[in-house]
């Protein structure tokens, strides 16, 4: 096996609006346009009604809790997460359920973990509009982040994110990402050629699998790693659908695709390993402002999963996946206890079980994917 090992960094959505921003130094004004909510603020009152009270306003740093402490240990290459808030304090909301903003002055919340690269190809990244993803966009280059997925038009909205990683003996981590409309993005958020928007994906057809291939070859070169990033499917439930299994497997056979890193989902899904390479259906969530809201409980939103992937740089084939259990409480992130850590080492082993893989809880709370070695794995 090669020594030149690459460690990526992947979680879920991160939603730093509406309470979150609430309880950082710059919050936005609080007001709401959900049918069961008008203020921000009852999210704080929320989460405080269950765990206790909140001490506000918190540093950035104190969202991410325990993580900042792993990120420390394991020195990921790469930082990627999904980031379904738009940075803005426009108060121009588009028309829907719920709308997640951050103030812009609250962005060292995202520096404070030293995140690489945010995807923003969801479906809250246009919640102000044009000119609030636009907002975003600035705030995110100027913060030194890579915002992918969306811009200001089809091409900014497709061009990858990319980092330089020579120094892992590796060469490039190409980051691609799209929002799938399964997930509930409205088509008209598509960027065009002048047109604000996001990388959009109306199906997911063989059509759109060679459409991403074509682009990814356009730019990988040997000793590169192509992450493709997508924002796919309901919200809640296990079931992944037959169409994104071999949406997957397409764009690592078609695409030269190293890691599949996909989120929508507000619970962690199955894990595969498809030709040696890793499928990540759904991270589910990592941090949000839900805790206290009733409804879903079977699903233990509550709880997420940091993913440490490393990857040989040369072959682009994952050498190993850990995983570390996490619970949101106080609107931060904590490591889970032992029970909630074998919960979701149940779940992973129940999804995983007709994609050949489970998982390994380990003494230190932690879990590490195994998987079937066959003959795709060797190819």
């Amino acid at each position: 096996m090669s020594e030149h090992l690459v460690t990526l960094f992947l979680c879920g959505d991160v939603m730093t609006g509406r309470g979150i921003d609430q309880i950082l130094p710059y919050p936005n004004a609080p007001g709401l346009h959900e049918p069961s909510a008008k203020s921000a603020r009852e999210y704080v009152r929320l989460a405080e009604a269950r765990n206790g009270p909140i001490a506000r306003p918190v540093d950035f740093a104190s969202i991410w809790g325990d993580a900042l402490a792993e990120l420390e240990r394991r020195r990921p290459n790469v930082r990627i997460i999904n980031l379904e808030t738009a940075i803005t304090k426009s108060d121009t909301w588009m028309p829907k359920d719920i709308n997640y903003r951050m103030h812009p002055d609250n962005i060292p919340c995202l520096t404070a973990a030293r995140i690489d690269c945010c995807v923003l190809a969801n479906n809250h990244a246009l919640d102000y509009g044009a000119p609030g993803l636009r907002e975003t966009l600035d705030a995110l280059a100027a913060a030194g982040v890579q915002g992918i997925g969306a811009g200001r038009d089809r091409r900014q909205a497709e061009t990858a994110a990319v980092f330089d990683v020579t120094h892992a003996g590796a060469g490039r981590v190409l980051v691609f990402a799209y929002g799938a409309q399964s997930s509930g993005i409205p088509p008209d958020w598509a960027a065009r050629k002048e047109r604000s928007g996001i990388s959009f994906l109306a199906e997911l057809t063989e059509r759109e699998s060679a459409r991403i291939a074509q682009q990814i070859h356009q730019v990988k070169r040997p000793g590169d790693l192509a992450v493709v990033s997508i924002h796919w499917g309901g919200n809640w439930g296990y079931e992944v659908s037959h169409e994104a299994v071999s949406f997957a497997h397409r764009l690592i056979d078609e695409a030269a695709v190293d890691v599949l890193h996909g989120h929508s989902s507000h619970h962690p899904r199955g894990i595969e390993l498809y030709r040696g390479r890793l499928i990540v259906y759904g991270c589910g969530d990592f941090i949000n402002d839900y805790e206290g809201i009733r409804g879903h409980e079977r699903f233990r939103s509550d709880l997420g999963l940091m993913y440490f992937a490393t990857i040989e740089a040369a072959s682009g084939k994952l050498v190993s996946l850990e995983m570390v259990p996490t619970q949101l409480k106080w609107l931060r992130v904590n490591r889970a206890g032992c029970q909630d850590a074998q919960w979701l080492k149940d779940v992973l082993d129940s999804e995983g079980r007709h994609l050949g893989t489970w998982s390994e809880l380990r003494a230190d709370g932690t879990l590490a994917l195994r998987w079937v070695h066959d003959c795709r794995d060797r190819c």
